[in-house]
C-alpha cells in the first residue's frame, strides 16, 4: 500500500518534495494545493496530480499524508487543522516562529496522537548521515567539541528578510538542530554575537548578517557555529566533530570532484553555489524516511520536539546578542 501525498504549496520547496514524493518507492501524489492557479497547475502537469483546496485536501478519504510548503505564518494552523483529521504530517521548518504558538500547537498534535516531521533536511544528507554513523560506531570516541560553518553565497530577497524571523530563526535554525542531533545531549546555555558586515539594508530591517553561537551542554561539551549571508567563493557547508579518539569531518561540494595541478599551482572547480543543488539528496531521503515512517507506524526521525527545541536555541541566541550575555536554554522554554 503506498502512502498518498498532498502537497500544500507550490512554490520552490513544494516542487523539490513533489518530485521526491513522486521519485519515492511507497509514496504517490495525489493532489496539490495554492492559492497561486499557474504554480499548482505548473506542479499538476508535471506530475498528474489533483489541484485541490486545503479544506478539500483535509476532506479527502484517498490522502494519507500532507506536506506543509507554505509560508511560516500558516504552519501551526495547518498542523492542526490535518492532525485533528488523522493525515500525517510533513511540515517544513519552522513550526512557527512564536515558542508559545509552537508549544500549543504540539499540545494539539499529542492530543490527536498525530504523525508530524519537521523537516530538517541537512540530518539527511548522506555525507552528514556517514558522520553521524562514525560518531556511533565509536570511531572518533565521546565527542567533545563540534565545529559548523554554514555560510550562504548571497542573501535572501529583502521582503523575505523582513518576514523570516531574523538569521538565528531562518538560518542558524539548520545548524542548531544539527548541533543538538550530534552532541546526542541538549543545549544548557547559549552565548551569541551577531554584527551587520555585508549588507547595512539587511541591518536597517532588524536583522544580521554575521553571526557566531557558542552552544555548552551540561557535560561541558560545546559546539561553535559560524553563520554568514555572503561567502563570495559558494555555498560553504562544512562540519567537523573532534572526539575523545579522533576526530570525523564532512567537507564542502563542488561542481566537480577534481583537482588540477599546472604551472600555475593547484586548483579546484567551485564549490555549489546553492542551497537546492547542495540538498538535493537530503531532501529525498527526508521525504524516503517520512514515508517509511507513516508506512510502518513509526515514530519520525524529526519531531515536533525537535522543531521546538530549534526554535528555542534560536530564541537564546537572539536573547543573548541582546543582552550581551551568556543564557540558559531554560529562560526562554521556562522548563528546567
Amino acid at each position: 500500500m503506498k502512502v498518498r501525498f498532498a502537497i500544500l504549496g507550490a512554490g520552490r520547496i513544494g516542487q523539490v518534495h513533489a518530485k521526491a514524493v513522486t521519485s519515492t518507492p511507497g509514496a504517490t501524489l495525489v493532489a496539490i494545493a495554492d492559492p497561486l492557479a499557474d504554480a499548482a497547475q505548473q506542479v499538476a502537469d508535471a506530475y498528474g496530480c489533483d489541484i485541490r483546496s486545503i479544506d478539500a485536501i483535509a476532506a479527502s478519504d484517498d490522502v494519507d499524508a500532507v506536506a506543509i510548503c507554505t509560508p511560516t505564518n500558516t504552519h501551526a494552523d495547518l498542523i492542526e487543522q490535518f492532525a485533528k483529521v488523522g493525515k500525517a504530517v510533513f511540515c517544513e521548518k519552522p513550526i512557527d516562529l512564536s515558542l508559545e504558538r509552537v508549544l500549543n500547537c504540539l499540545k494539539t498534535v499529542e492530543a490527536e496522537d498525530a504523525t508530524l516531521m519537521v523537516g530538517f533536511n541537512r540530518r539527511f544528507d548522506p555525507d552528514f548521515m556517514a558522520l553521524k554513523s562514525a560518531i556511533d560506531e565509536g570511531r572518533i570516541g565521546d565527542v567533545e567539541m563540534i565545529t559548523v560553518t554554514s555560510r550562504d553565497p548571497g542573501p535572501p530577497p529583502y521582503e523575505y528578510i523582513k518576514v523570516s524571523g531574523g538569521i538565528f530563526r531562518d538560518m542558524t535554525i539548520h545548524d542548531f538542530d544539527v548541533a543538538r542531533w550530534l552532541l546526542d545531549e541538549e543545549v544548557e546555555t547559549v552565548q551569541a554575537a551577531a554584527s551587520v558586515l555585508t549588507d547595512k539594508k539587511i541591518g536597517e530591517l532588524g536583522d544580521f548578517d554575521s553571526v557566531n553561537v557558542i552552544l555548552t551542554t551540561a557535560s561541558g561539551k560545546q559546539c561553535t557555529i559560524t553563520n554568514t549571508r555572503r561567502a563570495t567563493y559558494g555555498y560553504d557547508q562544512r562540519i567537523e566533530v573532534l572526539g575523545s579518539k579522533g576526530s570525523v569531518s564532512a567537507e564542502n561540494h563542488r561542481e566537480a570532484n577534481i583537482e588540477i595541478a599546472d604551472s600555475t599551482g593547484y586548483t579546484r572547480p567551485p564549490l555549489l553555489n546553492f542551497f537546492m543543488s547542495r540538498y538535493v539528496n537530503a531532501y529525498a531521503n527526508e521525504i524516503e524516511s517520512f514515508v517509511g515512517a507513516v508506512a510502518d507506524n513509526a515514530p519520525t526521525p524529526t519531531t515536533g520536539h525537535d522543531g521546538m527545541m530549534a526554535l528555542a536555541l534560536a530564541d537564546a541566541a537572539l536573547k543573548s546578542v541582546e543582552e550581551g550575555r551568556v543564557v540558559h536554554v531554560s529562560e526562554v522554554t521556562g522548563q528546567t
